[in-house]
């Protein structure tokens, strides 16, 4: 089975590498052709249009910035679309909107392919390593197929039900990331203004009831000053916007995400679109004259945990989605 892979950014560039690494026929392809160096040194092969590689490849995968920028490369004149055929897998591992992604999804079946959404989550240092999670929408035949190629790319892959289940979760579970680090800066803020110290700070809140994946990883490149996650302002005011849109679909009076919206606007708006997302903190560090660092933590998140083969993970009580 040979893979096409359209979006070397900070996750799908390290998602093709794991592809690679576990000897994979990987084609590549990104605007920027230097994003793809370091692939081609290892053996993937580069596709000069987006048409081209649906025409060599089996699977095609794309991990792209935006609903828009995964449209472009699916319906342009030398798109995917011009190149599918019957039997080609389309697997969008983007963060996207449910609906764009079963609009595009109804082409590919059209042109006789099938289609899976498949966002990952788990942050880029376990994209690296192949430890990220995976959500799955398709049928389930679908899925088997594409299975092997999934849990080479992560660790628990999860088949979410059809087409666009997978999108719907995915910003669900980034709205409540986004929560919990606006939280986690709302509490280290106030436990230095009350006196604590931080290192000690962490550590209560490690072991504690108010612990926490993001405080396990994005407090500790706070702590160091580095607040480098790979991830910025911008796709963070795209995934809660996305999750809003979700919510206002289904007629959902939210309270909680239109104030995130608003505060990740304002840091939008001091910092910059590229800023760290973590930098979000400074809105506090500004307002209270406080510098939330401490020395002992790394300036970036590495996963310490060996690459180890992927597996399906079950829904409790036996839900299994045909």
């Amino acid at each position: 089975m040979k893979i096409g892979f359209i979006g070397l950014g900070n996750v799908g560039g390290k998602l093709a590498a794991s592809l690679l690494r576990n000897n994979w026929s990987v084609m590549v392809r990104d605007l920027d052709r230097g994003a793809a160096e370091p692939l081609l040194a290892d053996g993937a092969t580069w596709a000069d249009s987006p048409a081209a590689m649906a025409r060599d490849c089996d699977v095609v995968i794309t991990c792209l910035p935006s609903p828009a920028a995964s449209a472009a490369v699916m319906e342009a004149a030398d798109g995917l679309l011009t190149g599918w055929s019957t039997g080609k897998i389309w697997a969008e591992m983007s963060t996207t909107d449910e609906a764009e992604v079963k609009r595009l999804a109804e082409r590919v079946i059209a042109a006789g392919g099938q289609a899976v959404d498949c966002p990952v989550s788990g942050g880029c240092h376990r994209a690296a390593t192949g430890n990220i999670s995976i959500f799955a929408g398709t049928d389930r035949a679908t899925f088997e197929r594409l299975l092997p190629v999934l849990t080479t790319l992560g660790r628990r892959v999860l088949h979410t039900g059809p087409i666009g289940s997978a999108s719907v979760l995915k910003v669900v579970t980034n709205y409540l990331a986004t929560a919990n680090l606006l939280s986690v800066c709302e509490a280290l803020v106030t436990a230095k203004a009350a006196g604590m110290d931080l290192a000690t700070a962490y550590e209560a809140i490690r072991i504690s009831s108010g612990n926490s994946f993001v405080h396990e990883t994005e407090s500790q490149v706070i702590l160091n000053g580095s607040r480098d996650i790979n991830f910025t302002m911008d796709l963070v005011a795209k995934d809660i916007g996305l999750f809003q849109t979700v919510a206002d679909r289904a007629g959902v009076p939210l309270e909680i995400s239109p104030l995130l919206i608003d505060i990740f606007n304002d840091g939008r708006a001091r910092y910059g679109e590229r800023a760290f997302s973590p930098s979000i903190i400074q809105r506090l560090e500004d307002a209270t004259g406080l510098d939330i660092r401490a020395a002992g933590f790394p300036a970036d998140m590495v996963d310490e945990e060996p690459e180890e083969a992927g597996y399906e993970v079950r829904a409790r009580g036996g839900a299994h989605h045909g």
